[in-house]
């Protein structure tokens, strides 16, 4: 936070944005540190106040997904009775994550090998690279699959 954000602060509606951007409680320790070379100190019960409901917000399962999806860490942020299912969702976003990456890799594969051939003038190492290009072609399919298969996979939330 800067001088001017400690001087003006509402500690819960800092305590709110924190939450639900999924920072976990010791955040407040940062405040406390940045805001303590101004001679300020958050207030604590109107920052967890506010925290408290903003995490409710970010502890969801859509937003547990599409952290996952994005590839972001869970930071530890949520309450027990939320973190179980959350924990589910974000791990079903971060196997379609890695099964997307998986298929740039291997799409960033096969040009450099596309470009290669266009380039080969060795008609034996045209076709070995050829021979490449159509298990790359193989390999990619199978890992398109796999992300439509990840995608389908992803549990229903408990209501």
């Amino acid at each position: 936070m800067s001088e001017k954000d400690c001087l003006t602060a509402n500690w819960q509606d800092q305590g709110y944005r924190d939450g639900r951007d999924g920072l976990p409680l010791s955040r407040i320790e940062d405040h406390r540190e940045a805001c303590g070379k101004v001679g300020i100190v958050p207030d604590a019960r109107q920052y967890q106040t506010g925290r408290a409901i903003g995490i409710r917000e970010y502890c969801t399962p859509d937003r547990a997904l599409e952290e996952g999806r994005q590839g972001r860490p869970y930071r530890n942020a949520c309450p027990a009775n939320l973190e179980r299912q959350f924990l589910q969702f974000h791990q079903a976003g971060k196997r379609i994550y890695d099964a997307e990456q998986y298929v740039d890799s291997l799409n960033s594969q096969s040009r450099q090998l596309q470009q290669q051939l266009d380039k080969e003038k060795s008609t034996s190492k045209r076709k070995q690279l050829r021979n490449e290009l159509r298990d790359l072609d193989r390999r990619l399919q199978r890992a398109r699959d796999d992300v439509a298969r990840q995608a389908s996979s992803v549990p229903t939330p408990a209501r």
